[in-house]
């Protein structure tokens, strides 16, 4: 071999090696970037874990103390030590306390009305009536709505009246 063929054969092995140098460092930064985003991943699923603990834990703190008044009414109903009245007036109580957990929530009970609305109620059955005005109206409520930030959540289920009409 001549010497300039020489000469290009180490140049050449020269230029091999720091294109392989130069691979692995791109190799080796990739594997550095993948464990950036996977740790940086890991830290925004916890992010977002602990974001939900803390949005619910108001609510599971209020379910919680509802359930300590129902394990209270549960034994004295067991232990026998209320009457009839008294036991009226607690689950009165219970219902009470439920609906101020829903409060808390920005939901509230649909407010009473005596006539059909399809974007409020929810007609589970109809009952006809010989009394015109009383077409469409609400005569009995079956299951309570609820609505949240004046939007409905759920609709009142409710029995309605229909005119019969005048048959020929």
């Amino acid at each position: 071999m001549t010497e300039s063929t020489t000469d290009a054969m180490r140049r050449l092995a020269h230029e091999v090696g720091e294109m392989q140098k130069m691979v692995n460092d791109r190799l080796n930064n990739d594997k550095v970037r993948e464990k950036a985003f996977d740790q940086l991943y890991e830290e925004l699923r916890q992010y977002k874990e602990d974001f939900l603990f803390q949005a619910e834990k108001p609510l599971l703190l209020d379910l919680l103390l509802f359930y300590d008044s129902m394990n209270w009414f549960q034994e004295s109903l067991i232990k026998q030590e209320m009457s009839p009245d008294v036991i009226a007036d607690s689950f009165q109580y219970l219902i009470d306390e439920f609906l101020e957990v829903l409060y808390r929530r920005d939901v509230v009970p649909v407010e009473a009305c005596e006539r059909f609305d399809r974007t409020l109620h929810r007609a589970v059955k109809v009952d006809e009536t010989d009394d015109e005005q009383a077409d469409y109206s609400i005569s009995q409520v079956l299951k309570r709505g609820f609505s949240r930030a004046q939007k409905p959540l759920r609709p009142e289920e409710v029995i309605i009246l229909r005119y019969r009409g005048r048959k020929a």
